[in-house]
């Protein structure tokens, strides 16, 4: 009887330890470590790589849209946890518990037990164990689950914003839209939705995700997603003075413990209002960014710069700039490409021809 005394007292003692935070009054949700903390470590690093010339300034702003919009997302997220349940249902629920766990163990293992039993080696629960599935295979899981069940709004509220943290706008938007037709239509949902159509543009925010803004706004005059990416389409729209407008009246509306009031500030100080930039302790928190991030965005900014190219080709040290990056990238028959497009582009120009060969020639892929 002494081994089953100290056996309950042990599991009384465990449940004890366990059920004790639900008894306490008022939970306290920790800051450290969060999403956004992540994102604010990312602003920092693109504005030490802008300050050291590792990337140009449309480069850095690119990279600051994108970022300010995950931002945006994981604030959002954050903002809509679930309040804490009830203290006398958390503390009814730790008595019933505390005193029915082991009664119902004892209880069940009277019939079924058996001491006898031989041990089960680790090796063989380790054969019988499931192999570790990745995101990219639970996400293929979910998209199985919904093509069967394509009105489950509950599972399209799950995938959408897992499809836009990996990169996967298009599917993002999809999935969105069908959020809204499913569960119901509102604010962060219309946001949420114009974000994932900017994303699938490269950032630019276009007349249908403009579109999606406005009905956000429509629904919450509020929505600070909305209002930021409408500045941003301001901005792109070369109507710099509403882009300031929109985003000190955005400032002038947020909490003052607004993670994404950074990634605004960054936002005015490029357009050069005279408005405070963000204290080195709000952008410098930390700088560690994840590698496969920081390769998308990488690319991400690459691919912008060439297609602005494309369409101007007589910015010099914008060819310079892009044939440097995939050096960089490792991809020296790209920079040969970018050299030769770059001479067609800037056909007569003298001045520009040998800026660009001198260039090309400290690069290594003069020819």
């Amino acid at each position: 009887m002494t081994l089953w005394f100290v056996f309950a007292l042990m599991t009384a003692g465990a449940a004890f330890a366990v059920l004790w935070p639900l008894g306490r009054s008022g939970s306290r949700r920790t800051s450290g470590g969060s999403e956004t903390t992540v994102y604010r470590d990312q602003l920092a690093e693109v504005g030490r790589d802008a300050a050291a010339g590792l990337i140009g300034e449309a480069e850095a702003a690119a990279a600051r849209v994108e970022i300010g919009r995950r931002l945006l997302e994981a604030a959002d997220a954050e903002r809509h946890q679930p309040p804490d349940s009830k203290l006398w249902l958390r503390r009814a629920v730790a008595v019933v518990a505390l005193a029915g766990i082991p009664l119902l163990a004892f209880a069940t293992y009277l019939p079924l037990g058996s001491p006898q039993l031989p041990d089960f080696p680790l090796a063989a629960r380790i054969q019988t164990a499931d192999a570790s599935q990745s995101l990219d295979s639970l996400v293929a899981r979910v998209e199985s689950h919904l093509e069967k069940n394509p009105a489950d709004g509950r599972g399209w509220t799950v995938l959408a914003p897992v499809l836009a943290k990996l990169g996967r706008f298009d599917g993002a938007a999809r999935a969105y839209r069908n959020v809204i037709t499913y569960e119901g239509e509102t604010a962060p949902r219309r946001a949420d939705l114009g974000a994932a159509i900017a994303g699938a543009a490269n950032g630019i925010v276009t007349a249908e995700a403009k579109k999606e803004f406005e009905r956000a706004l429509a629904l919450d005059p509020q929505e600070a997603k909305a209002r930021f990416f409408l500045g941003m389409a301001a901005q792109q729209d070369g109507r710099g003075a509403d882009a300031v407008k929109i985003w000190k009246a955005l400032l002038v509306d947020a909490p003052a413990d607004a993670e994404w009031r950074v990634t605004v500030q960054e936002a005015l100080a490029q357009l050069g209002d005279g408005a405070p930039r963000p204290t080195e302790e709000a952008v410098a928190a930390a700088s560690d960014m994840n590698e496969s991030d920081r390769s998308a965005m990488i690319h991400t900014m690459v691919d912008r710069l060439a297609a602005r190219l494309k369409q101007d080709g007589n910015d010099v040290e914008g060819w310079l700039r892009l044939a440097r990056a995939y050096m960089v990238l490792n991809q020296p028959e790209k920079s040969r490409a970018v050299r030769d497009d770059a001479r067609r582009a800037l056909g007569q120009n003298e001045a520009g021809l040998r800026q660009l060969n001198e260039g090309f020639k400290a690069l290594g892929i003069d020819g």
